[in-house]
């Protein structure tokens, strides 16, 4: 990374990350003369009583004006019109008939493990069916989307009246998913079959490292799921490029922005943080 020495985002010497009691997760700044943007990387969902929102990102919140994010939610009634028009399948096939008989037979397994009906994503496409059955072990080992960190962090800039921006729509960020190649969202969707049985586990030990500000072990976890060259370049370097842009262009207007995006997109070669260091901006870690 750009931003921090390799010492500053590695795991302690004595053995493996454990959950702190307070979770201080990292930070980092851009500034010149007149404009500061604070960068944040998020878990989009945690468990109840987790203390994040405290010491060195209360204070850059603070002492901003407004907050962006990677996507403002619409009202639930315009997101499941949203998502119908792009995850229903429009070729006919049923989702499992898409699917290799050993890959089908695995996947029909997942979902009674899951208690769901092996029928259930039938209508929908790859992409829609591996981020729900992605979800469904995590919500039931106790965590919420309503807890994750850009609930809190929407929550206290409507408090202070802040302005606050998406990067995407939600029509280009679910688009991002539904415009991959078929192939690719089966592959996808076999790699979640494939390690559904480890998703709380790993999810923990995510938040670990996030809570930890260990910055390049959690960047290999969050980002495990895309070895295929499309996927990684769609969801994550395509985007951070395009994050990097709003950013240049931002940096020529004066004032102070907290921008959180998901931990991921801060971590590797690719980060957000290597993009804007290209274009000459600097991102600093902030150590607290």
């Amino acid at each position: 990374m750009a931003s921090a020495p390799a010492d500053a985002v590695t795991r302690p010497a004595e053995g493996p990350a454990t959950m702190p009691e307070d979770a201080d997760p990292a930070l980092w700044v851009i500034r010149d003369e007149d404009t500061t943007i604070y960068l944040f990387g998020t878990v989009h969902i945690l468990k109840p009583g987790m203390t994040w929102f405290d010491e060195a990102v209360k204070d850059s919140f603070d002492a901003s004006e407004e907050l962006v994010i990677e996507m403002i939610k619409p009202d639930p009634a315009e997101m499941m019109k949203i998502v119908n028009e792009l995850a229903i399948d429009k070729t006919g096939v049923s989702l499992r008939d898409k699917l290799t008989e050993e890959d089908r037979a695995a996947y029909e397994a997942a979902l009674t493990r899951l208690n769901l009906p092996v029928a259930a994503f039938d209508p929908l496409d790859p992409w829609f069916a591996s981020v729900n059955i992605s979800l469904i072990p995590l919500m039931r080992s106790g965590y919420a989307a309503d807890q994750g960190a850009e609930t809190e962090l929407l929550a206290q800039a409507a408090a202070r009246q802040m302005t606050i921006t998406g990067l995407e729509t939600p029509e280009q960020q679910l688009g991002f998913f539904d415009n991959l190649p078929e192939e690719v969202q089966i592959n996808f969707l076999n790699f979640t079959v494939a390690t559904i049985d480890e998703a709380a586990e790993g999810m923990d030990q995510m938040v670990i490292e996030w809570a930890n500000a260990n910055v390049d072990a959690l960047g290999e976890l969050m980002n495990a799921g895309l070895e295929d060259r499309i996927l990684y370049e769609t969801l994550l370097v395509n985007r951070n490029i395009t994050w990097a842009d709003w950013v240049e262009q931002r940096m020529e207007q004066p004032g102070t922005i907290f921008l959180a995006v998901g931990a991921g997109h801060l971590a590797g070669d690719s980060s957000l943080q290597a993009i804007l260091a290209q274009k000459g901006l600097v991102a600093e870690r902030i150590e607290y």
